[in-house]
């Protein structure tokens, strides 16, 4: 059960009579009622009151059970159908225009309230809560309008959007806004009537009875008549200390709870964040001494790449080939081309087992960029056509399809990539939370917001992919650009941070292994 809900049963049942006991000796409502009417007729007799209008309501149970109303001088009806729910034999029920001045308020112009009265606005109150959050006090030059006048110990109500259910007890005299009901009531305690107005039966009553749809308030005239179960004045400032008693512990409750859910919502971002680094630092599995170093594997990239520029198919490399190793006191040095070698501990992220090596993004793959075919012109884009990828398609691990597509003539002047391209997000707000990243399994073009990393080897794709992924928070907060109105990567650093390579097997076996573990945190949601 949540908080709300446990909240919501405790105030039902002190409205239906079954949070505390019924004790003999304080009497019962229906005495309490008839003092409150003699009063009234009283107040009327010395033209000091109005009469109500259709009669005074009065209303008894018959010694069958059932439940009669007889309005002035008029026939007794029997009301059993309009009755809610069951209330003990010293309750009774009543109309709330009976026992309060529901909808009747005292009007001012706001111009000639006094500085520093106070000044209680809807915002100011918490909804389901009965707190008032903040008091403000008025100043000499606010604007003038108009408001509702109250004293303290007068209940106010709001009867705009009274979903919200906000009820508060004014605890010093002041003015509000005309969303906002003060009410003064007879025969019942202003405490137990925030209670009985903040009740599930009486805010199911109020949305009920609402007229607007997009700013709906409740029907002052269908307020007046609604039915409130009245005890004796006893037992409800018996009530009053139980609620009172009781909702510190829901508060804790719900302090629990959301500590649960936040919990809950967290362990399993933790522990994808969590087995994606173990994978990529070589905890997930065990090295095996029969796998080929990966100090081979990148040997092979290097000669591959150097024979593609050789053909004059790539470019070398900017700066020259990046070779990384470890001496033998287990330092890691970089060589460039013929130039001496540097040492780059303070750069090495985190330690690898001995069979993997470390290498630069760009010596690994080759990137590229995309860009938008002039949207003006309706013939560069047709349904079904060449997929053509945006930040709103990186949604997802694999791409096979996209939101748009393009004609041939609006793809005329883009890249076509083929499947096992890498894409990264590097320009989009949603960089402020995580950084997309994608493998196509379909061949397509991007945007401008993607970058393409094309592997020299497509055993690399999986590999590299897993590596982005585990390395998502590090990318966006080294390499993020500051200063910028959309958030993005500077993607000429990406292009050369170190990227830590196990051997080819391993890196299948870490694969696989992250994938199913990460489809059973999938399934845990």
């Amino acid at each position: 059960m949540s908080a709300k809900n446990l909240r919501n049963s405790i105030l039902q049942m002190a409205v239906e009579g079954k949070l505390v006991e019924q004790r003999d000796e304080e009497g019962s409502a229906t005495d309490l009622l008839a003092s409150i009417r003699e009063q009234r007729a009283q107040l009327v007799r010395e033209k000091k009151a109005k009469p109500v209008k259709g009669g005074e309501s009065v209303i008894w149970r018959d010694d069958a059970g059932h439940w009669f109303e007889r309005r002035g001088k008029g026939e007794a009806v029997c009301i059993d159908e309009e009755i809610p729910f069951d209330i003990p034999d010293s309750w009774c029920w009543t109309r709330l225009e009976s026992i309060s001045n529901f909808g009747s308020c005292l009007n001012i112009e706001y111009e000639s309230v006094s500085a520093g009265t106070w000044n209680l606005d809807l915002e100011d109150v918490e909804k389901d809560s009965g707190v008032i959050l903040r008091k403000k006090y008025k100043r000499n030059d606010e604007q003038a309008s108009t408001k509702h006048v109250f004293t303290e110990g007068m209940v106010l109500y709001s009867k705009l959007r009274p979903y919200l259910n906000k009820v508060v007890v004014a605890d010093e005299n002041g003015v509000c806004s005309s969303e906002i009901l003060p009410i003064q009531f007879e025969g019942l305690e202003a405490r137990c009537a925030q209670v009985f107005l903040m009740s599930p039966y009486f805010l199911a009553f109020a949305n009920t009875h609402v007229s607007g749809t997009k700013m709906p308030r409740l029907r002052v005239a269908d307020g007046k008549q609604c039915l409130m179960p009245i005890p004796s004045l006893a037992e409800q400032n018996r009530i009053v200390v139980k609620v009172d008693e009781l909702m510190p512990h829901v508060d804790e409750y719900g302090k629990a709870q959301e500590q649960r859910e936040r919990l809950d919502r967290e362990l399993p971002v933790k522990l994808r964040k969590s087995i994606l680094q173990a994978a990529v630092e070589g905890k997930l599995t065990e090295q095996s001494d029969d796998d080929e170093p990966a100090s081979v594997l990148l040997a092979g990239i290097r000669e591959q790449r150097a024979q593609l520029v050789r053909e004059k198919k790539a470019k070398p490399i900017k700066g020259d080939e990046s070779l990384i190793y470890r001496d033998d006191a287990g330092h890691w040095f970089e060589r460039r081309g013929k130039s001496d070698p540097i040492c780059i501990d303070e750069e090495i992220p985190f330690d690898i087992p001995d069979s993997w090596s470390w290498a630069r993004l760009n010596g690994l793959a080759s990137f590229a960029g995309g860009k938008t075919p002039a949207t003006a012109d309706s013939s560069n884009y047709e349904e079904n056509g060449i997929l053509w990828v945006t930040s709103k398609d990186m949604k997802r691990d694999h791409i096979d399809s996209t939101l748009i597509t393009l004609s041939t003539k609006g793809a005329a002047d883009l890249t076509l990539y083929p499947a096992g391209t890498i894409l990264m997000v590097t320009r989009s707000g949603i960089l402020r939370r995580m950084l997309p990243v994608a493998i196509l399994d379909k061949e397509a073009t991007i945007n401008q917001d993607q970058k393409a990393i094309c592997p020299f080897s497509s055993d690399l794709a999986a590999w590299l992919f897993t590596y982005f992924k585990a390395n998502d928070a590090r990318i966006r907060r080294e390499f993020g650009k500051s200063g910028t109105t959309v958030e993005s990567i500077n993607f000429n650093q990406v292009e050369t941070m170190l990227v830590a390579i196990p051997p080819l097997a391993e890196q299948e076996h870490i694969v696989s292994k992250v994938d199913a573990a990460l489809e059973q945190l999938n399934a845990l949601r």
